[in-house]
């Protein structure tokens, strides 16, 4: 029959053809095609280098825009390193009467601080309509009439582009971008209190919105900031802030060109959503070249982007690991970065199974899939893993998740050797050990204090060992025994959890804004481990704001906190415990309201200086004096895990820096060849459906057949 041939021809050219192609999310894939693809989950609320402080965001800001300094790629402890500067700032001190003063000079002598930064000559922004003009020099988009923004829905619709050079007063005019009211940088209020004249700047800018006048920050001036010459610009500290050198590093100090902020001003376009917070404008790698939050955002390399090289050196192991394998390369490798939407876990590790996800995380759902743990509590990759060459790279995230002691409260806190006995005896108990093992999957380290490895000041080891509430036996750090936490707790008054003077069970309270099953699984736990000792422990879950309330306040006993680092200083942890930010006090971010007069003198020597071997004995010092007066249940730093299909090199986790896919490379052909091993079609149902069809149809054509022959006989 017709249709019986009809079917087999389809079946025929279904094999002939490509069919690895076709559960492909990139049907446009080649085998030659150096793209990265990748996902994301939330929609980047801000491209616009002042406005943006988000995780989601900085995947793409910091691809596009370049501040003056970056992070080695490799190095660890992590490692300013010029960018578009020529060489990290020169800083020079001075005291009120403008005397210069070396840099061991306490910080009360220093008034002021000069940072003086030159950038490299010839570096181009990227392609972008802003800066095209006529022949004779006039803007060509800078005034756009009504008719010619009939013809624009998106950038790409200008017909024009063109570039300039990178100039000292680019990045003189971002700073000043900071303090617009329109803008409202969520860093104002705290570079205010450093960039001199910038508090006062913003004051006079919100004067002239108030009164109807047109912004130019070209008109203008910040006394604190100013550009020298083409190439170099400084920058006026009030007193010492070393840590200013880690938000150079950041995109809020990238450079922003003023005809941008001219071009995007324009009303037609901002009713377009035509803005530089939708499409960025940079001297970075790539540039935004496609953006649909519903669907994908695409980067591509920008053809304007300087030299420059893949580093030729980093840490001992990075040889073995072939992460030296480029040193001296021209960057960027990749030519294209596709983020696509994904809002389930599930479908994005499909997806990655598949091969058509470069990298993963791994999620809770996935972890039994894709990690063994060994008996010694030893991850490593499950066998379908290995047997997809995926390899397994782990980081210990910048951050630290503790149990805080209110040191105001009359029971746990005080500074009596009864009340460190008291915090020291909970402090053994709660096992963080067996909390990592059942609530991680073993994605952690226990703490040892505030500071988290890669960060300096961090002491691996046992010289590093928190010795009230650890011992060093056979090279590892053991948990003191509850028998030593009970001995502590007879030493504070309370044998059995019990009050030595009233006989009344030692009762405690702590406050956390969660719910749900999977808290109140952990609450069981906590209580379990304060039960150990006798003790007895209330959890008031409230909602988020509530919980602010009572900790601004002063009412929580024990609560539940964490920090991740701004920028790897021990400045961004060990300032948690200083007295002056006193959340209940100044409203700063001492949750604990740890009050120490020698550790407030440390801090404030310790701030200042340089990494080097004073500044960590002095950190050695506050250290011990922490974990001596035990304001915290040290709690834990969380491990990251990650993900890598075999075609991905040079991946190296850097925690701090966000600009770091310029370093990846990919081998395109090995990833379209596992695809396509992966991804095989099943055709025996297809084959099945025909026979069966056939044979069911096979008695049909017989009598039909049949029929025939008698009909002409």
């Amino acid at each position: 029959m017709r249709f019986v041939s009809y079917f087999s021809i389809i079946l025929f050219f279904l094999v002939g053809c490509e069919l690895p192609a076709v559960n492909s999310p990139y049907p446009q894939q080649a085998d030659d095609d150096e793209i990265l693809y990748t996902s994301f989950s939330l929609r980047p609320k801000h491209l616009d280098p002042a406005k943006s402080y988000s995780a989601n965001e900085a995947s793409f800001t910091g691809q596009i825009y370049e501040p003056p300094f970056q992070y080695h790629y490799l190095k660890r402890p992590y490692t300013l390193v010029p960018l578009t500067a020529t060489s990290l700032p020169s800083i020079r001190y001075f005291n009120k009467q403008g005397m210069e003063l070396s840099e061991e000079d306490t910080s009360s002598e220093v008034a002021y601080s000069v940072y003086q930064i030159t950038i490299k000559p010839g570096i181009l922004y990227q392609p972008h309509p802003a800066f095209a003009k006529d022949d004779k020099g006039i803007f060509l988009y800078h005034q756009l009439t009504d008719d010619e923004l009939d013809d624009i829905d998106n950038l790409s619709d200008f017909s024009q582009q063109d570039s300039r050079e990178l100039i000292a007063e680019d990045y003189v005019y971002q700073i000043k971008r900071l303090a617009h009211p329109d803008i409202h940088s969520p860093i104002l209020g705290v570079m205010s209190e450093y960039i001199e004249g910038l508090a006062d700047y913003a004051d006079l800018l919100r004067d002239e919105s108030k009164s109807g006048q047109a912004i130019d920050l070209r008109t203008s001036a910040i006394s604190g900031v100013s550009a020298i010459d083409r190439y170099t610009y400084q920058i006026k500290v009030i007193g010492k802030y070393p840590q200013l050198r880690y938000w150079l590093a950041m995109p809020f100090f990238a450079p922003v060109p003023w005809e941008a902020d001219e071009f995007y001003a324009q009303a037609g376009l901002i009713k377009k959503n035509i803005t530089l917070d939708w499409y960025p404008v940079g001297t970075g790698p790539y540039q935004l070249t496609e953006n649909d939050p519903n669907r994908r955002m695409v980067l591509e390399k920008n053809s304007n982007y300087h030299p420059e090289y893949y580093p030729d050196e980093g840490e001992s192991t990075d040889l073995a690991l072939g992460l030296l394998e480029d040193k001296g390369k021209k960057l960027p490798f990749i030519d294209k970065v596709v983020f696509t939407l994904e809002k389930e876990n599930t479908s994005y590790w499909n997806k990655f199974l598949q091969g058509y996800y470069d990298i993963s995380g791994i999620s809770s759902d996935s972890f039994d899939q894709a990690i063994q743990v060994a008996s010694q509590g030893e991850f490593s990759l499950s066998d379908a893993m290995k047997e997809k060459g995926v390899a397994l790279r782990t980081a210990i995230a910048a951050s630290t998740s503790y149990i805080g002691f209110n040191m105001q409260d009359p029971i746990i806190g005080g500074y009596s050797d009864a009340s460190k006995k008291l915090r020291q005896a909970i402090s053994i108990t709660v096992d963080y050990e067996e909390y990592i093992s059942i609530f991680l999957n073993g994605r952690g380290i226990p703490a040892q204090g505030p500071i988290p490895p890669g960060i300096f000041g961090y002491i691996d080891g046992e010289a590093g060992l928190n010795h009230n509430v650890y011992d060093w036996a056979e090279n590892v750090a053991k948990r003191k025994t509850l028998d030593k936490a009970r001995e502590l707790l007879v030493e504070a008054g309370y044998p059995a959890g019990r009050s030595q003077e009233t006989g009344e069970p030692l009762t405690l309270y702590f406050d956390v804004p969660a719910s749900g099953p999977d808290a109140k699984a952990q609450f069981d736990w906590l209580r379990k481990q304060f039960t150990k000792l006798g003790l007895q422990l209330v959890i008031r879950s409230t909602d988020y704001n509530r919980f602010q309330d009572k900790m601004r306040n002063g009412q929580a006993q024990l609560f539940q906190w964490g920090w991740n680092a701004d920028y790897p200083d021990p400045e961004n942890f060990l300032f948690l415990l200083y007295g002056p930010n006193s959340k209940a006090v100044t409203g700063g971010e001492n949750a604990a309201n740890y009050q120490n007069d020698k550790f407030d003198k440390l801090f404030e020597q310790m701030r200042v200086m340089p990494d080097n071997k004073d500044r960590q004995v002095i950190i050695k010092q506050m250290l011990n004096l922490l974990t001596d007066d035990s304001p915290w249940i040290w709690g834990f730093h969380p491990k990251q895990f990650s993900l890598y299909h075999s075609w991905n090199k040079n991946v190296k986790p850097n925690l701090m820096a966000n600009n770091t896919i310029k370093y990846r490379r990919v081998d395109a052909q090995q990833r379209l060849s596992l695809q396509h091993q992966w991804n095989q079609p099943t055709l025996w149902p297809l084959f099945a459906v025909a026979v069966l069809f056939f044979l069911l149809l096979l008695p049909a054509w017989i009598l039909y057949r049949q029929k025939l022959k008698k009909k002409y006989y």
